[in-house]
């Protein structure tokens, strides 16, 4: 799918274009959540920016994130079984929700700052990088950043695969200046980790929904898998979060490097995860 490349709108962007059509007949700030800066001249009835018009949007909601869908200026948002939209942050860069649960940590840094120093552990210079619940793509992002040689990147939801062509914070496969060297695919990891060839990947990321969601993802037979692809050194970094062993009567993170241990890993707690070297 081709990545969008008009005006995105949150509630307080929309409300500086009002105010300042009053009082000056240009605009300057970000139309792209914050990825880069421009003008926007500003007209009675409507405003133009690269070339096209617009017409001012009617009051906005807030946590909403808002694109021109050709007709009208549409909230990011779907639903199919599950209510799934973009969600702004303070940082720039979106998160997600799922039936209104946060799929990405926003409230100390940016999500991808966070990505950022997750993808630091594994150390993908120069490496051949399995990705493997895809999401909003800031781990591929920042694979393709650090000078990744290739990144295999599944994602299963077909909705999610839709937001990230509306996120310009969401990397764009067929970029000029990625070069090819990553790889989308609408799948589930699941299901298709056994077509991908023994030792084959240099460096592992997986980041899953949380075990309630996805516990197949979680289980021993997926692990085993895991370090079948993985060649003897290469590390893994699994995002578990940090559930309330109170509440939740479980130490996931602690299960997780149990799991991985058995598969043949060497592992370790690491932020808000787990560190593992296949052994």
């Amino acid at each position: 799918m081709p990545h969008y490349s008009g005006p995105l709108l949150t509630r307080p962007v929309a409300e500086t274009l009002l105010a300042a059509r009053d009082a000056a007949g240009e605009w300057n700030g970000s139309l792209d959540l914050g990825r880069s800066n421009g003008a926007a001249t500003l007209h009675a009835e409507s405003w133009q920016w690269k070339g096209q018009h617009y017409p001012y949007p009617p009051k906005l909601k807030d946590r909403t994130i808002y694109y021109w869908d050709g007709d009208a200026f549409s909230p990011i948002s779907r639903f199919s079984g599950s209510l799934i939209k973009l969600v702004p942050t303070e940082w720039g860069a979106p998160t997600f929700e799922i039936d209104g649960i946060k799929m990405l940590p926003t409230s100390k840094e940016s999500p991808v700052d966070d990505a950022r120093r997750k993808v630091a552990l594994v150390e993908p210079r120069g490496k051949v990088v399995l990705d493997t619940c895809g999401g909003l793509g800031y781990f591929a992002a920042c694979c393709l950043e650090a000078g990744v040689a290739r990144i295999q990147s599944f994602e299963k939801n077909p909705d999610v695969l839709w937001l990230r062509t509306l996120n310009p914070w969401s990397p764009d496969p067929d970029a000029p200046e990625y070069g090819g060297r990553l790889q989308l695919a609408n799948a589930d990891v699941s299901q298709v980790i056994s077509q991908v060839p023994d030792a084959s990947v240099d460096a592992l990321l997986h980041d899953p929904p949380r075990f309630g969601i996805a516990g197949e993802l979680y289980s021993q037979a997926f692990y085993d898998q895991l370090a079948r692809v993985l060649r003897r050194g290469g590390r893994l970094f699994h995002y578990t979060g940090s559930p309330n062993k109170l509440t939740s009567d479980r130490d996931v993170p602690r299960e997780v490097a149990k799991r991985l241990e058995k598969a043949g890993f060497k592992a370790q707690l690491a932020l808000d995860g787990v560190l593992a070297t296949r052994r």
